[in-house]
């Protein structure tokens, strides 16, 4: 006999929907699995096995044979096993066929029967509902979707989806009995409620350091990639953890992918709460931000894998910021795989037979000592130029280019650390981000870091002075063209940070320029020379 039962499986931050196929019939007694599933997906026939033997069932002493279809992709996890435990159950007749009509099952089974959750359910519940949506011509033999049948813990996830009737269940049995009307369907658990965050750093907490504040502020307001150059204590991490504080909330559709993206790589939020905003159907409305170690594998941080491709840490950032700590201690290899998802905003992970592409829009912020030792500072560095040659040659010079915005941060002076009064709090600088983002939107459509050529030419004109000093630059080889559109976008959110004046002067564009710190310095500089 043949059965039939949607589910669903992930790959990288999207769902992937599964149709469970089973026959039972005449052979030696076998259980075989096809369409393409993993090691572990594998594995589920000892554990189905054992599950329907603990729940007080049947096991057909026949030839079983499991088709997860379509063959196309690569079906990872132990989110089919209550599917195809089920089909089972229905093809050997102990379950009729009419009650999973329209039903779609997701969820691991454990030895004793238990329905245990799973990573993933919320992208994988979308991709049942868009199917369902979408055009089902070349599946005439499946009915509309009824319903999806999730583990309890794995609700508030399914709930993001908004499928048309959510049902959890706890074990194999409690879900046979429900499906057949033998015992009522539980009730769900009451859905995650709107609260309030935990408070975020206050940038009134920063001292002095006008210069790192005034480009941390450009940053949330064009976009920029912002890199923090300066000795150990003079303050990068605590500057960089500030910047989620100057964005606005996520919007819905945001706010939805960074739910998908946390839920296929398991960390969504947990019903105890993160301290996060959660607005309607509990999506997440504050930026995230990322803070990976340095010692962090290029996988890590890209995604991808080799049996299961999961999303990385710039997938995770999506929306937010993505802050690398101690920048000169990641591999160079890694640092240079950004600088695709920096320009595009999306990663794409491509394989023998498979291709995946994760959204990954995000602000990077960087910190680095300004030499191995961390001194820096004319007279304090005890580096030779091998030392700093060598130290140089960890950032290429592509990678560094995509930092619109590189600032040094010197060490607070003292009068700065144990004067009385507070630098500017996060709810003043905020109010000046997002007069100017709103500038920028209602002028162009975009913030000013996604400019492109055309659009710099029509929205960020400079004057004549200032196309002379760009001009003078560019002939002395300290900018190069990419360098040169960065530096019309920040000195157009200058610009928009003043009111938002047409054409951008000689004072806009030597703004900007002075925001291009290098890393290591040579013997002599200052730390302040443009680049």
């Amino acid at each position: 006999m043949l059965s039939t039962i949607r589910s669903a499986s992930v790959m990288g931050s999207q769902g992937a929907s599964v149709v469970v196929e089973v026959h039972i019939g005449v052979g030696l007694p076998a259980f075989t699995i096809l369409g393409r599933p993993d090691d572990t997906c594998r594995e589920s026939r000892d554990r189905i096995r054992t599950a329907v033997l603990s729940s007080g069932f049947h096991w057909p002493s026949h030839r079983i044979t499991v088709n997860l279809a379509p063959s196309t992709h690569r079906k990872t996890g132990t989110a089919l096993d209550a599917a195809m435990a089920v089909a089972i159950l229905v093809a050997d007749g102990q379950l009729p066929a009419e009650v999973v009509d329209g039903v779609a099952i997701i969820g691991e089974l454990g030895l004793d029967g238990r329905v245990r959750p799973v990573t993933g359910v919320a992208p994988m519940v979308m991709s049942l509902v868009r199917d369902d949506e979408g055009d089902v011509d070349d599946r005439p033999f499946l009915s509309p979707l009824r319903g999806v049948v999730v583990p309890v813990a794995n609700v508030d996830e399914a709930r993001i989806a908004k499928p048309p009737s959510l049902r959890a269940v706890r074990t194999l049995r409690e879900l046979a009995e429900c499906l057949v009307g033998s015992a009522p369907w539980p009730d769900l658990p009451q859905a995650v409620s709107r609260h309030q965050p935990a408070p975020l750093p206050d940038l009134a907490d920063v001292r002095g350091q006008d210069a790192a504040r005034l480009g941390l502020e450009l940053s949330a307001a064009g976009g920029h990639h912002l890199l923090l150059v300066g000795p150990p204590g003079s303050g990068k991490t605590m500057l960089a953890q500030r910047l989620p504080g100057l964005l606005p909330p996520l919007d819905e559709r945001t706010s939805l992918d960074v739910m998908l993206i946390r839920s296929a790589a398991g960390e969504t939020l947990t019903r105890s709460g993160t301290g996060e905003t959660l607005g309607g159907h509990g999506l997440v409305t504050s930026p995230p931000i990322r803070m990976p170690h340095h010692s962090a594998s290029t996988i890590s941080i890209i995604g991808g894998g080799s049996s299961s491709l999961r999303p990385g840490e710039v997938s995770l950032a999506h929306g937010g910021v993505l802050f690398l700590d101690e920048l000169g201690e990641f591999a160079p290899s890694t640092l240079d795989a950004l600088r695709q998802p920096l320009e595009s905003g999306c990663i794409r992970i491509d394989r023998a037979n498979t291709r995946l592409e994760l959204p990954a829009r995000f602000t990077l912020v960087a910190a680095t000592n300004p030499c191995p030792c961390g001194g820096g500072a004319p007279g304090a560095c005890e580096c030779d130029e091998t030392a700093l040659s060598k130290y140089r040659r960890r950032f290429s010079g592509p990678f560094i280019d995509r930092f619109d915005v590189r600032v040094v941060v010197h060490r607070p002076r003292v009068d700065d650390l144990l004067g009385e009064k507070p630098g500017e709090s996060t709810a003043v600088v905020r109010e000046r981000v997002m007069r100017a983002r709103d500038i920028a939107l209602d002028r162009q459509g975009s913030l000013n870091a996604f400019l492109t050529g055309d659009d710099l030419d029509r929205f960020a004109r400079v004057d004549v002075r200032g196309m002379a000093r760009l001009r003078s630059e560019l002939e002395a080889g300290r900018l190069t063209g990419r360098g040169l559109h960065r530096v019309r976008r920040v000195a157009r959110t200058i610009a928009d940070r003043e009111g938002g004046p047409e054409v951008l002067d000689e004072s806009h564009v030597a703004a900007a320029l002075a925001l291009r710190a290098r890393i290591a310095p040579r013997r002599g500089d200052d730390l302040r020379r443009v680049g």
